[in-house]
């Protein structure tokens, strides 16, 4: 249940109001952005990948082994890490058994070439059982990123088929630690020897249907030991499917320095706002010597503890809490004075709403509930129930223009909003303060309209979605061109 306080502190992040933990407004920071980091010369990272059913087991799950879907034999996912300028050429081997259990990998917020951005039949053939195929490109940005499979989603990401992608480069001041937090539920039975049902009609006509253990980086509330008085990156990815969270950092401070992978003006961290497939960096100026501060979830009736942060050793710093910001992003700044103005209203279907008021109501819900039309719309058309019919594009881009999306959400449930192949920056919103930033996924509030801007400059075709996988795939998925 969400409390009407952690909605109020949730929008006035920056407002200054409601602090969590602090009575006194956080000093402002003021050091710029260092210029874009230098690209090196290209060099080869080669990454295999084969999704398969392994029996494996993760702290979290409390000694036993799942059937889990990964990437390699270890239940972590993996991490691919390559500097900017280097290619990653990934070798994927779909291994799953089940008859038409297709996979393809997309990769999560990089403005790729459109072939290789991995959505199945819109841009390329879905992998089926015992076959391959290969990636190859140029991550044009540095930063916080992550790939998964973008068929079957719900039941593929709920299994762990995902994984980590950093670019490095993009700090010209070294932190004095940098870690990874990987956010992900998992949806286990009540023997925890088996999986729930990843999708249910209930949670795909509402706010999505959660899992029933919560873990950090496979575990739960998990010590992250860092070192004494240091200044650490964290790197926090929500991979969870479903559920949304208010990050912050309780007996430190913290400040935000990267969203969705590329740098903006750090700026004191109160709380922030992640729904899925969305990525924070975060510098956090740690305890000294034997000190401890807590990662906590605000968006729930009361705070969640997610992860412990235990220093140790000599002190790494002296001063005043000062974060070294990242280098500039590379992003096209739009020209809001030429801009192409296009309204998109995310909306239910009729099945949708009474789905919803079905549920709302404690009836029962049958699969004749999604038997004649989906869910969720975009500009009042859903994505078709059989993924592989494509439908006309939501839009036309003219390549090299900008284009002004007035996002708009007319349901009472969020919606984290993924647009594919380009990095935009959010405007403004009618309910709440935001930070300049850029981000390729942005949480849409109930009844709210949002504006993000971008340079179309990324030809083909691109896919915008809810990425609470059981609304995409229930409709709320369109695509529009660049050419």
């Amino acid at each position: 249940m969400i409390s009407r306080r952690s909605v109020l502190l949730g929008s006035a992040v920056l407002a200054g109001a409601g602090l969590f933990g602090r009575p006194d407004r956080a000093p402002a920071f003021t050091r710029p952005l260092p210029p874009a980091a230098p690209v090196g010369e290209e060099s080869i990272v080669s990454l295999d990948l084969k999704a398969a059913e392994r029996s494996l087991s993760l702290p979290c799950f409390g000694g036993k082994s799942l059937p889990l879907w990964t990437f390699t034999d270890a239940a972590e996912p993996p991490v691919a890490r390559v500097r900017l300028g280097q290619r990653l050429n990934t070798h994927l081997v779909n291994g799953l058994t089940r008859p038409g259990e297709h996979v393809s990998i997309h990769w999560h917020g990089i403005r790729l070439p459109n072939d290789q951005d991995g959505v199945p039949y819109l841009v390329q053939k879905p992998v089926e059982p015992g076959e391959s195929y290969d990636y190859s490109f140029v991550p044009p940005d540095t930063g916080t990123f992550f790939f998964h499979t973008h068929c079957n989603s719900v039941e593929q990401l709920g299994r762990g088929l995902f994984g980590i992608l950093i670019v490095e480069g993009d700090a010209p001041e070294p932190y004095d630690a940098d870690e990874l937090v990987v956010l992900k539920d998992w949806r286990i039975d009540e023997a925890g020897t088996g999986f729930l049902p990843f999708l249910t009609n209930e949670g795909a006509g509402k706010a999505g249907t959660f899992g029933t253990v919560r873990s950090v980086n496979g575990a739960i509330r998990p010590d992250i030991n860092l070192p004494a008085s240091a200044d650490v990156r964290l790197r926090v990815v929500n991979v969870d499917p479903t559920r949304l969270t208010e990050i912050g950092v309780e007996g430190a401070e913290a400040a935000v320095v990267a969203i969705d992978g590329i740098a903006c003006q750090p700026f004191p961290l109160r709380s922030w706002r992640m729904g899925p497939a969305m990525r924070v960096d975060l510098i956090v100026r740690t305890p000294p010597d034997g000190g401890t501060a807590t990662l906590v979830d605000y968006f729930a009736a009361k705070p969640v503890p997610l992860a412990r942060l235990v220093a140790s050793g000599p002190a790494r710093r002296q001063g005043p809490f000062d974060p070294a910001p990242l280098a500039a992003g590379r992003i096209a700044p739009p020209d809001l004075a030429s801009a192409i103005t296009m309204p998109i209203t995310f909306s239910a279907t009729a099945t949708g709403a009474a789905v919803a008021e079905l549920a709302g109501d404690g009836a029962p819900l049958g699969p004749l509930c999604l038997s004649q039309s989906n869910l969720w719309a975009i500009n009042k058309a859903s994505w078709p129930s059989d993924m592989h019919q494509i439908p006309p594009p939501m839009a036309q881009l003219e390549r090299g223009k900008t284009y002004l999306f007035e996002l708009r959400n007319v349901t009472p449930h969020m919606h984290p909003i993924h647009l594919h192949g380009h990095s935009f920056s959010v405007l403004k919103s009618n309910r709440r303060d935001l930070p300049p930033h850029h981000a390729d996924t942005v949480l849409l509030q109930p009844k709210e309209r949002l504006q993000i801007a971008f340079v179309a400059d990324n030809p083909g075709k691109w896919m915008i979605h809810c990425h609470i996988i059981e609304h995409q795939e229930t409709g709320m998925m369109a695509w529009f061109e660049v050419a």
